[in-house]
């Protein structure tokens, strides 16, 4: 037992390694930042500023209006590189020139004060244009981490599973990051599919590391650990294992939800184990119904405080049942009000769209529902029990195609 706990550890460090020799080469980030980008019209912006500036001092000369010229390389700053910004205040220069030469003012104070301005707002737009350049290189540098993190810690799920297809919907509260402590995984093994969802307290780099042993721990011990609840002990001490070698106020505070679900090929049952995580819905017919523990499992990692019970429930499963497992970042999410939402109730009117759909009306509606900016997690995962006959042909003569994480929810 000693040599299997160091499984998850060790296999984590072998993806960290991986992840090293991914991430390691700059031309990752280069290739991200040198893509081709739309064309917005705000990049006319700074040229409207000079033509309507023009317009309006050579029309209204008494006005000057051409003092206005300087906001066009200010503008540039925003959305142009350094020599885009260079030439949008060149041509700035040019139309004061111009204007100063047309109003007689070229050897007056205001002309040249001016012109001098116009010089100066360039030099600084241009500084300008420079740093926000290095800024959004490091951001795309960021970004291409966090997603090739997201490959390593949650591989893409397998649509068909044997007897259950599986679709997924994940989003993290930080969307620039995408990654976060939420995780999901769908296994096959010689005991059915077994399904794991999972939320560590807390966001950040600690919950990310802390869900990585879950899951880890969850890829080596579900194929040869008969029942859940020893699946749930070994993910405890993996935890526990992983908790000593962190400070001691983050070990106990450090705590992960988790929902075990196995399904079985040859009965038309499921059996979870439910581990403070919020109750799946059972999707029967036309009917939506909370699977609630009938007794209480203590959270991953809190064992030495509430006991180490995992109690079994088992449900009826049968062909065209379908479980939809989620997060509390997906229940919690509020309204303008503060109103939870309403997933059970937002759930019946998509009771027969295919999972797919299902995940998709779900990522609509709580975008929608939502008020100002979500600060949590949240993943969804349906299990749809199915007949051979109920596939594509096309899906059955080859390869299972493996399905990425859901789309974000913006």
């Amino acid at each position: 037992m000693g040599v299997q706990v160091k499984g998850p550890i060790a296999s984590r460090g072998t993806a960290i390694r991986s992840f090293r020799q991914v991430i390691a080469p700059k031309r990752l980030s280069r290739r991200m930042w040198e893509e081709d980008r739309p064309f917005s019209p705000a990049l006319l912006t700074p040229l409207l500023v000079i033509v309507l500036a023009s317009v309006a001092a050579l029309f209204t000369p008494h006005l000057q209006f051409y003092r206005l010229l300087g906001a066009a390389p200010a503008l540039a700053a925003a959305m142009f590189s350094v020599a885009g910004t260079l030439g949008i205040g060149l041509l700035t220069l040019i139309a004061g020139f111009a204007i100063s030469a047309a109003d007689h003012t070229l050897d007056r104070t205001p002309g040249i004060f001016t012109l001098i301005t116009i010089a100066a707002v360039t030099l600084a737009a241009t500084y300008a244009s420079r740093v926000r350049q290095h800024r959004e290189r490091i951001l795309a540098e960021v970004r291409a981490v966090a997603e090739t993190a997201q490959h390593v810690l949650m591989r893409p799920v397998p649509h068909h599973l044997g007897h259950i297809d599986v679709e997924v919907l994940y989003q993290a509260a930080a969307a620039q990051a995408r990654i976060g402590g939420d995780f999901y995984e769908a296994r096959q093994t010689p005991h059915g599919v077994r399904l794991i969802i999972g939320d560590v307290r807390g966001k950040g780099l600690p919950a990310v590391e802390a869900a990585s042993v879950v899951l880890s721990s969850f890829r080596i011990f579900a194929e040869d650990t008969p029942h859940l609840p020893d699946l749930a002990h070994r993910l405890e001490t993996s935890i526990s294992r992983y908790g000593e070698h962190v400070p001691a106020d983050d070990a106990l505070e450090r705590f992960v939800t988790i929902l075990l679900v196995e399904i079985p090929a040859g009965e038309p049952i499921a059996r979870l184990v439910n581990c403070g995580h919020p109750p799946p819905l059972l999707l029967h017919g036309g009917e939506v119904r909370e699977v609630e523990p009938s007794a209480p499992s203590p959270p991953i990692n809190m064992a030495a405080l509430l006991g180490d019970h995992y109690q079994v429930d088992t449900i009826p499963f049968g062909t065209g049942d379908r479980l939809l497992l989620y997060t509390d970042g997906v229940s919690e999410t509020r309204d303008g009000i503060g109103a939870f939402y309403p997933l059970a109730q937002r759930v019946r009117r998509w009771v027969l769209a295919p999972p797919r759909q299902l995940l998709d009306h779900l990522r609509q509606d709580l975008r929608a529902y939502v008020h100002g900016t979500r600060d949590d997690d949240l993943a969804a995962l349906v299990a749809h029990r199915v007949t051979p006959c109920d596939r594509e042909p096309a899906e059955l003569g080859g390869l299972r195609p493996l399905r990425s994480t859901g789309p974000n929810i913006g």
